[in-house]
């Protein structure tokens, strides 16, 4: 396993889905964050998960990252944050398709298997303008 390749490779292929002003993989507050900078991604590894069935299978490992998408549409009063927001998410989605020939998005053959997974945290900033997106995605290594 070479977690900076799989890293690297995801990062690469979520960065450029969309017209993100900022793209990095060292997370920021949004808050701290001026305008130019965003809309904005940022990839953050929040660790790995190793399951052995048996003494003579080796473990299946399961890497776990958010996705986090900043956006702030809804200092404008005249557009609905969420349909900012929505595309960028989209964006990320259709980048982690699976391949339709094999039901997998492999990350160029670097992994098993690389897929959002679980609640995607959302708030579009209508109260305080700046809105938020954290995508689950976990990524089988194989062994």
């Amino acid at each position: 396993m070479n977690r900076e390749a799989i890293i690297t490779a995801l990062f690469s292929l979520v960065s450029t889905s969309a017209s993100f002003a900022t793209a990095s993989r060292r997370l920021k507050l949004w808050s701290s964050m001026p305008s130019s900078e965003k809309p904005a991604l940022f990839l953050v590894e929040r660790g790995d998960n190793y399951v052995r069935a048996s003494e003579a299978v080796p473990e299946a490992v399961t890497m776990q990252l958010e996705i986090y998408i900043y956006t702030e549409a809804g200092k404008d009063q005249s557009i609905v944050p969420a349909s900012v927001l929505n595309p960028l998410i989209d964006a990320v989605d259709t980048a982690l398709a699976p391949s339709p020939l094999t039901g997998l998005q492999t990350l160029g053959g670097l992994v098993s298997h690389c897929w959002i997974e679980g609640k995607i945290m959302k708030d579009a900033g209508d109260l305080d303008g700046d809105g938020v997106a954290v995508i689950p995605v976990k990524i089988l290594v194989p062994r």
